[in-house]
């Protein structure tokens, strides 16, 4: 049993596909509820097992919500995948507007802290489990222009290993996975000029696609990767290997 954050699109939704491929129950949340529904829909016309359900990452109680959906509809909670982020137009620090800034780490980093609150204690009633939260290429470099979403992946990666540690013991495994620049509308706050350019910014010239972030990610709640935990693991084509 797997609960994905904003899994309507994009990295979320191919997620929450792979892990409908390889056999688990899936809650698909997102504060868009149709694009929810047609990730849920998707994963069953694939023979898989889903469900959705409407969570606004940034409302704690909401999260306790939706945790405990998954655990009437599905008994319980074996692995937790935090999705959900968002950016917005580059503004340097010093021209970038408070509100920017409060938005950004709301969503995508007490999103995260908000979510593994709440899915800890069901998690810890299945014996552990994995607890994944995306990150991001930027939680290691600089992103000009976007020091809020940099600030919130980097410190979303110490919450993981200090969530490793903590729960280490108890089965938990906590880990944060670090997409490059991956075909999917978030990157659409950048310029032209500056998108044509992506693809030469990873080893492998090209931008990465969805699926290849949900398949890992997929592997990465499995027994396969038991013995992996409190680690920064790298989807990226090569963007930080220089």
């Amino acid at each position: 049993m797997a609960l994905v954050t904003g899994a309507a699109r994009g990295i979320g939704r191919a997620v929450a596909l792979s892990l409908g491929r390889e056999g688990a129950a899936v809650v698909v949340t997102d504060v868009d509820p149709v694009g929810a529904a047609a990730t849920a829909r998707a994963i069953e016309d694939a023979g898989g097992r889903a469900a959705h359900h409407v969570l606004d990452v940034t409302d704690p109680h909401a999260h306790e919500v939706a945790v405990e959906y998954a655990r009437s509809t599905f008994g319980g909670l074996d692995a937790a995948v935090n999705n959900a982020g968002i950016t917005l137009p580059a503004r340097r620090v010093g021209e970038m507007p408070p509100e920017d800034w409060d938005r950004v780490l709301r969503v995508n980093l007490d999103g995260v802290f908000h979510g593994v609150q709440a899915q800890l204690p069901l998690v810890l009633e299945r014996g552990g489990g994995t607890i994944i939260a995306v990150s991001s290429v930027g939680s290691v470099r600089a992103l000009e222009g976007l020091a809020h979403y940099t600030v919130a992946k980097h410190a979303v990666n110490g919450l993981m290993k200090t969530l490793s540690w903590e729960y280490g013991r108890d089965g938990v495994r906590a880990l944060a996975v670090g997409p490059g620049y991956i075909n999917t509308d978030l990157g659409q706050n950048m310029s032209d000029e500056r998108r044509e350019a992506l693809p030469g910014l990873h080893a492998l010239g090209r931008l990465g696609e969805p699926h290849e972030v949900g398949d890992l990610v997929a592997w990465l709640c499995s027994d396969r990767a038991s013995f992996l935990t409190g680690a920064f693991i790298p989807v990226d084509g090569g963007y930080t290997a220089r």
